[in-house]
Parts: C-alpha cells; sequence; structure tokens
C-alpha cells in the first residue's frame, strides 16, 4: 500500500471488536491509540439483525460534534484498504455517517458519527 493509497479508520466502537473486525474485514485490524477533538461520545440503540449479530451488542456508541474542542472521544485509528472502506460503509447502520476528521495526533481519518 503506497502512502497515496493509505485509509485511516477511526474507531470508537463496536468497529474495536475482533467479531466484527472478522466478519466485516476477514482480518483483524491492527491499531494505535488515537481521539478525536470537539465530539462526545452517546449511545444508539440498533435493530438490524446482521449488525446485532455481528457486535452482539444492542446498544452502539455514536459521537456527536460539541463546541468545546477540548472534549475528546478515545479510540483506535486503523490503517485498511478501500474495500475495507466499503465493508465498513455496509456495517455502520443510517443512524451513522461517514466524516473525514483531523485526530489528536494530527492525522486525517474517516470516522463515523450521528447522522
Amino acid at each position: 500500500m503506497t502512502v497515496a493509497e493509505k485509509i485511516l479508520l477511526f474507531s470508537y466502537g463496536t468497529l474495536q471488536l475482533e467479531s466484527v473486525q472478522l466478519s466485516s474485514f476477514g482480518r483483524r485490524l491492527a491499531g494505535r491509540r488515537d481521539a478525536i477533538p470537539g465530539f462526545k461520545k452517546t449511545v444508539v440503540e440498533v435493530t438490524d439483525t446482521d449488525v446485532l449479530a455481528k457486535s452482539g451488542e444492542r446498544f452502539h456508541p455514536i459521537v456527536v460534534p460539541t463546541d468545546d474542542r477540548n472534549e475528546t472521544v478515545d479510540g483506535m485509528v486503523f490503517e485498511i484498504t478501500a474495500e475495507e472502506l466499503a465493508a465498513a460503509d455496509r456495517y455502520e447502520v443510517s443512524d451513522y455517517k461517514r466524516v473525514a476528521v483531523v485526530l489528536c495526533s494530527g492525522l486525517k481519518a474517516w470516522v463515523y458519527i450521528k447522522a
């Protein structure tokens, strides 16, 4: 994977679970700790049976923007392929939308936030 092809995905929730990674990407992702500034975490109830089967969790974390850049949400940043990003899009339910953010480390990554 060249630098131009590098896709970073930040996860603060179920995409960190091995069961979700294996069922969605066919592999366990290697990542590093990071955080997103200007967001806070809440929860959403998931009713999609496929997502429930993969995560084993009815309530999933979801983040919303705040006016406080000092408020952060911790998680993991993963390097993934374009195909894996498409798989992550399929996994996330309609309560989420994917946006580009700058992480606390300065890296630019995709993250799923409240739609």
